[in-house]
């Protein structure tokens, strides 16, 4: 197989895996707690990561780190998966999945703006237009098609949707400038995420079992949203002669979830819904792809 179409085979699946997690995420938080989620998904993640890291550098290759590497680690394990994941998933436990969804999705702007002091960017013009975009976008999803009185339904669950934004932006910040392979790093960080969540677990009294059906549900997290899709997704990139297409494709993934959010989970799907998440996308797309002009 040709190396482009392998790069469309991987982005393929890696969009339809991500399409399906948010109404997994709603029908996993039916079995259990969101720290309860984290912890067993985190688990079977860090499991899935130790098969695709053995293969890819040996085992030997994911210990073998300096200890200002395994600090690294320690400090991008907190930030993602830890408290990434136990905000998203509180969010997600009060809001629609439609509405916690598409709310996730406004880190490119902030990234824009939190470069500036991390990596020393400018910020343009075309950033605070992009951010408007994306903050009439959220606003119109936050009122789940109630406008009449502009009001914003569960303010608590839009914070933390929104905030899962924030720890991200910091998350790729702290992770550019890590130049080791992604499989070794991923591994490490998810080996101290899985013990920050097991200490929190265990001081909060919340390490329960969930059940079979709650546990297949963890594990199709841990699996599809934080596991071995992301390795799809970097093979996607590796293999693509253009990887600006491969990574506009994943703006299709938003409104596929949106699919599975109505038939599966049957949450009548908001005009608004709609409307703020293809304002989010035209933000990001003003964020990242300036108009050029014909010469």
């Amino acid at each position: 197989m040709h190396h482009q179409a392998k790069a469309y085979l991987f982005a393929g699946l890696t969009i339809l895996f991500w399409s399906t997690v948010a109404t997994a995420f709603k029908i996993a938080l039916g079995y259990m707690d969101f720290p309860v989620l984290l912890l067993y998904s985190s688990i079977i993640s860090l499991v899935v990561l130790f098969i695709v890291g053995s293969f890819s550098n040996g085992v030997a290759g994911l210990f073998r780190q300096s200890g200002q590497n395994y600090w690294h680690s320690a400090l991008l394990g907190f930030l993602n998966p830890f408290l990434y994941y136990l905000i998203l998933f509180k969010a997600y436990s009060l809001l629609p999945a439609q509405v916690a969804q598409p709310l996730n999705m406004v880190w490119p702007v902030i990234l824009s703006f939190l470069s500036v002091p991390f990596l020393k960017n400018a910020i343009t013009i075309r950033s605070y237009l992009a951010l408007i975009i994306c903050f009439i976008g959220a606003f119109l999803i936050a009122t789940r098609g109630n406008l009449s009185g502009f009001h914003i339904q569960d303010p608590v669950g839009v914070i933390l949707a929104l905030g899962s934004s924030i720890i991200w932006s910091f998350f790729w910040l702290f992770n550019v400038k890590d130049t080791r392979p992604e499989e070794s790093k991923l591994f490490l960080n998810f080996l101290f995420a899985t013990l920050y969540i097991v200490l929190f677990t265990l001081l909060m009294g919340r390490l329960v079992w969930p059940g079979w059906k709650g546990f297949l549900a963890a594990a199709y997290i841990g699996i599809f949203e934080m596991g071995i899709t992301f390795v799809f997704w970097l093979k996607a990139l590796r293999y693509s002669r253009a990887p600006d297409q491969i990574s506009t494709l994943m703006y299709l993934f938003p409104f596929l979830s949106l699919i599975f959010i109505h038939f599966i989970l049957g949450e009548s799907i908001f005009y608004t819904t709609f409307i703020g998440l293809v304002l989010i996308v035209t933000g990001i797309f003003v964020q990242k792809y300036p108009i050029r002009k014909k010469a």
